[in-house]
């Protein structure tokens, strides 16, 4: 059977969340926004080698009334279509209906449950996008299921899945919250919500690891991973450690069933806090804009760029005017460190950058042709239709013939208005366009494909197919790195010759 990603539907607490301030440590300062709720904040680490304990009950009472309920209605408007025989106007007549009339709508009350925190003493609550999405009605229920309050969405942002609502209340038990990024693998955590609606429920595990991404779930993923139970109903809950602090907030599940496999993933408490914070500050999540397109560094471009590892960015692309432009960056620098924390892939600096406060003054350290150098960038508010990193001309052919030759098999042509109009490639691209690819080349097994722009060969810049060619004559070896533009965006590529068998 296949397995599937599924986001949990929680049943019935919503979870307050009102960010004071971010971590001062990780550069979020706090009087950037004014007034903001008091949070209980306990950023202590678990300490090492603490004795075992038989039992969480303490922790659990002092937690539990601290995760609610949520129960959501929504009107759901549908049409119905008419038997086939009311197309008959005898029959159409007859019934009353107007002539040509094939649809009549119907309205419909969907209701649906789910969990969240309340995080400040004022009413602030913390729980998923998806569970209060679409509501016109959002009712929450306090641990002892007898106290409940209307509630109303501040905001919500479904590219972290997370939604900020309130109750108008006073003295609610806020929960204790922590810094999230000092949670180790191993660590004991506890999953609290309302699976399958049979009430508050408690389930243990362990973190199983940290920084889960590219799940396809939502556009910013850096998933606590843990094998504490998660089902339908606990989506919006409270994942909280052996302290009783607040660590993350539930949100998926992978499963063949629907049901919990021990694969559950949670939203990071500090992302959760920015994300509630620009809510509260600004109506909306403003992220920051570096105005680069990043790749992965592999082992083979880590080897052509003589880095020491493969952590890091490779910059691909440079947006003309953007911030990273004005700082000085240029392609082929690779990202090591964003505003003193080390960069380990793509996907992390693709996070720092959105949970950076835009028009912030960060330094951006790189190696630049196997030296590092160190830059001060000032941030841009990323725009909405755009990501952090994006991240008769002379026919031609590459040098063909010789056994070892990486790029036999590939024929280029110069970039005319067809070809521009043919593969939707901007006018600003310049180099040299791919008309063919032998599938049984090296370069096809790349990934060079027809369409794909040739913008430079061994980091020397390709204007039209003349130089593709000539530079291609001047390939020693069997590997040749090139950087091209591809459906929409600029990658590096390597292309090798491989022995067979390797």
């Amino acid at each position: 059977m296949k397995t599937s990603v599924k986001t949990t539907l929680t049943l019935g607490a919503s979870l307050s969340l009102a960010l004071a301030f971010l971590f001062t440590e990780l550069g979020w300062a706090p009087n950037l926004f004014g007034a903001s709720p008091e949070l209980k904040l306990d950023n202590t680490p678990i300490a090492e080698g603490s004795r075992p304990t038989f039992t969480f009950g303490p922790v659990i009472k002092k937690v539990t009334p601290s995760v609610v309920n949520i129960y959501t209605a929504k009107t759901v408007r549908e049409n119905l279509r008419l038997a086939p025989f009311f197309d008959d106007p005898f029959f159409r007549d007859f019934f009353g209906l107007p002539f040509g009339q094939q649809d009549v709508p119907r309205e419909r009350r969907e209701q649906a449950l789910g969990s969240g925190v309340i995080v400040t003493e004022d009413g602030y609550i913390l729980t998923n996008n998806h569970v209060v999405e679409g509501a016109d009605e959002i009712k929450v229920a306090l641990a002892d299921e007898k106290t409940t309050y209307s509630a109303k969405v501040i905001g919500t942002d479904p590219q972290t899945d997370i939604a900020v609502i309130k109750v108008e209340a006073k003295n609610l038990p806020a929960i204790t919250v922590t810094d999230s990024d000092h949670l180790a693998v191993g660590d004991v955590v506890l999953a609290i919500g309302n699976p399958f609606g049979v009430g508050q429920t408690v389930t243990m595990g362990i973190v199983s690891a940290k920084g889960r991404g590219g799940m396809g779930i939502v556009d910013y993923e850096d998933f606590i991973q843990t094998d504490a139970s998660i089902n339908p109903g606990n989506s919006g809950g409270a994942l909280v450690d052996a302290a009783g602090r607040l660590v993350g907030i539930n949100t998926a599940i992978l499963s063949r069933t629907g049901g919990n496999l021990g694969v559950g993933f949670a939203v990071p408490i500090n992302l959760a806090r920015y994300v509630m914070e620009r809510i509260i500050a600004d109506g909306k999540v403003t992220r920051g804009y570096l105005g680069v397109m990043i790749q992965p560094v592999t082992a083979d471009l880590a080897k052509e760029f003589k880095l020491s590892d493969h952590g890091g960015a490779l910059i691909a692309e440079v947006t003309k005017d953007s911030p990273a432009d004005k700082a000085g960056l240029k392609v082929g620098d690779v990202v090591i460190e964003f505003n003193g924390k080390k960069v380990t892939d793509s996907r992390h600096l693709r996070l720092m950058v959105a949970q950076t406060i835009p028009d912030t003054k960060v330094p951006l350290k790189v190696i630049r042709d196997a030296k590092e150098q160190t830059f001060t960038v000032k941030l841009a508010e990323l725009p909405s239709e755009k990501g952090l990193a994006k991240a008769g001309g002379r026919s031609g052919g590459l040098r063909r013939g010789a056994q070892a030759d990486p790029l036999d098999g590939v024929a280029v042509e110069d970039l005319d208005a067809r070809s521009r109009r043919e593969f939707d490639i901007p006018s600003h691209v310049r180099g040299a366009l791919v008309t063919d690819v032998d599938p049984a080349s090296p370069a096809a097994a790349a990934g060079l494909r027809e369409g794909d722009v040739i913008l430079e060969i061994n980091r020397q810049p390709v204007n039209n197919a003349d130089e593709a060619v000539h530079l291609s004559e001047r390939i020693r070896g069997d590997r040749v790195l090139l950087r091209i533009w591809s459906r929409g965006g600029s990658r590096y590529v390597i292309v090798e010759v491989r022995p067979k068998g390797r």
